[in-house]
């Protein structure tokens, strides 16, 4: 699976018209599946799409979950927020599950469905860190990504710390609209020290 270079959008190829979960195929109008620079050193993932992301494809978008954009923003790695397609630099922003059920979370087996679709977009990315938002999204890298239980995982209490993961590093991180300031500051100031190490003079390294 090569990505395409041209696309932010799905520049995996991945399967735009799912039917792997009945109940969400039914209430979906998008399947948002991961968007963003294939050369990101950052991964970040979220939980589920928002109803601005299932309207429009890209993950993170809308009043609730644009926050995230913001952060971005504020350490360079996002040129645009408030557009529709954001231009993002060495950031990729993908789901647990692709698809919005308006009423309730994704069942366990609705995440095991897309299961292929968040280890492809990190086995082709590759990233040095990955960025899980909110409970669920940290939970989700539990047993794939870390030596860690579900259970040992709290993104409260572990916002803004770096856990060391299978191969990778992880940063969970509070959703933005659920954001003290202090946690707000903390989050930056955490990006800030990572990105004043070897990210950014690593960037790029990889050939795609």
């Amino acid at each position: 699976m090569d990505a395409n270079q041209d696309e932010a959008s799905n520049p995996f190829g991945m399967d735009e018209d799912c039917q792997n979960c009945d109940a969400l195929c039914a209430t979906r109008e998008t399947v948002v599946h991961g968007y963003g620079d294939v050369s990101a050193e950052f991964l970040v993932l979220g939980d589920s799409p928002s109803a601005a992301a299932d309207d429009s494809g890209v993950p993170f978008t809308g009043e609730h979950e644009r926050g995230l954009l913001d952060i971005l923003a504020a350490v360079d790695m996002c040129e645009d927020p408030d557009a529709a397609e954001p231009t993002l630099d060495n950031a990729f922003l993908t789901y647990v599950t692709r698809c919005r059920h308006p009423d309730r979370t994704a069942t366990d087996e609705e995440v095991m469905n897309c299961e292929p679709y968040l280890n492809s977009e990190v086995r082709m990315i590759n990233p040095e860190l990955l960025l899980p938002v909110g409970q669920a999204a940290l939970e989700a890298l539990a047993f794939e990504y870390t030596t860690m239980s579900a259970d040992e995982l709290d993104v409260v209490d572990q916002h803004a710390t770096t856990i060391r993961g299978r191969g990778f590093e992880l940063l969970p991180m509070v959703p933005p609209a659920e954001q003290s300031d202090e946690q707000r500051t903390a989050v930056l100031d955490a990006l800030g020290d990572i990105l004043g190490r070897d990210y950014r003079q690593t960037k790029g390294r990889r050939g795609r």
